[in-house]
């Protein structure tokens, strides 16, 4: 008999927690300054998490809320306010560190004029490879992101989402053990999602740890393990999708398709009535997205402060042309407080076009019949146009003289 199972173990991957921690942050705050070393904005404002060794760890906020401001923090390209950041058990200004990072920025910052080929072998002569390792996995990497057939194409020439792609082949040029992906799938068409995930999803089987930085909800939960969310500069919430998502105040049997009175009968009923198939009661677990947009709503209504984008949800002054913009609620109830006008059935005089005034002379004339002009001949026409011409015989007499070179 088929017991119900209580919170079975979700299919997704789930690292080993206590392995090696790869990132660590206690109390990371960052603080921009102005010209006169006034505070300007707290991109990040007291942040503590942990990354290990083979998670795949996704950063989610709104635009502005830290995310990219902890990504380079964590790369060494800015310097902490306060707090202690160790990648690796070192700085993150640790050259030997910075070896074992891959990273593909937000924009793809690329030479437009080196190809396909060109550009892994400029990045991986960085990392000091040898000629022939760098071949090697440039051969690799390109056919990896589909852009083995554009290999003696210029940077400069591809779209957006090519961009990414050969990007994504330079942040793993140096076979890193830690990967910072910053809005990876931006531009990508739907395969070269599905392939990024995939490839993504691969690293963390292979021990490579994974920070990824998304906008797209669907991309983080189908791959990470844990994220955390910014609001303001401060997480507002941390833990695995699971502990996220799920709804412990209720609970969910899924069971095979039943006749009709037994889905009726009570969870005893079912278990004896099954025969085959899986009985399980799990907490059900709600979207990602209105979970994100759950916890930014809460943190807009605790009056928590942010330095980045926020929803207006209003029209801007110059785009209403001067004009108060009525609330949807307003619109309505002028619309039905209005009195409804009845029009009356009024006829209106319609003023008779006056008559044109007639000239009897000229209509008098136009009546009379007119009588036909007979055509003329063409050799009375000819005669007559050559006897309406003068004839000028000294002229033409002098004319002669000069063709003949006679005197004149």
């Amino acid at each position: 008999m088929p017991a119900a199972e209580l919170n079975p173990p979700s299919a997704i991957r789930h690292p080993q927690s206590e392995g090696e921690v790869v990132v660590s942050v206690r109390g990371l705050t960052k603080v921009f300054k102005d010209f006169w070393n006034r505070p300007k904005a707290r991109a990040v404002d007291g942040v503590d998490f942990e990354v290990h060794q083979g998670e795949i760890f996704g950063l989610l906020g709104p635009n502005g809320s830290g995310k990219s401001t902890t990504i380079k923090l964590l790369l060494g390209l800015l310097n902490p306010t306060k707090g202690h950041i160790e990648v690796f058990g070192h700085s993150p200004r640790h050259v030997q560190t910075k070896s074992r990072i891959g990273y593909l920025p937000e924009e793809s910052y690329l030479y437009r004029y080196l190809n396909s080929r060109e550009t892994l072998d400029f990045f991986g002569n960085l990392f000091h490879l040898d000629k022939a390792d760098r071949n090697n996995r440039a051969e690799q990497l390109l056919e990896m992101v589909g852009l083995g057939k554009t290999q003696t194409r210029a940077v400069g020439e591809f779209s957006k989402g090519m961009q990414r792609r050969i990007g994504l082949a330079q942040a793993l040029i140096n076979d890193p053990d830690l990967v910072i992906l910053d809005e990876p799938t931006a531009g990508l068409d739907p395969i070269g999602c599905r392939e990024v995930k995939d490839l993504i999803i691969a690293l963390a089987k292979r021990g490579k740890t994974v920070i990824l930085s998304s906008h797209l909800l669907s991309d983080v939960e189908d791959v990470c393990d844990r994220v955390v969310i910014y609001y303001g500069g401060k997480i507002r919430a941390d833990g695995t999708l699971k502990e996220l998502l799920a709804k412990p105040d209720s609970l969910r049997i899924t069971t095979p398709v039943l006749p009709r009175e037994t889905l009726e009968k009570v969870l005893a009923i079912i278990r004896h009535d099954i025969t085959t198939g899986e009985v399980r009661v799990d907490n059900p677990t709600q979207n990602l997205e209105s979970y994100f947009l759950d916890v930014v709503a809460k943190a807009k209504l605790a009056a928590h402060e942010t330095s980045g984008a926020q929803s207006g949800a209003r029209v801007a002054a110059y785009l209403r042309g001067g004009q108060a913009e009525a609330s949807a609620a307003e619109t309505v109830l002028d619309r039905l407080s209005l009195p409804q006008a009845t029009p009356a059935n009024t006829t209106l005089p319609v003023s008779e076009p006056a008559a044109p005034k007639v000239n009897d002379g000229k209509l008098s004339a136009l009546a009379q019949p007119v009588a036909p002009t007979p055509p003329a001949s063409p050799e009375k026409s000819s005669a007559q146009t050559e006897a309406a011409k003068p004839v000028d015989l000294a002229k033409a007499n002098e004319q002669l003289s000069s063709l003949l070179g006679g005197k004149k």
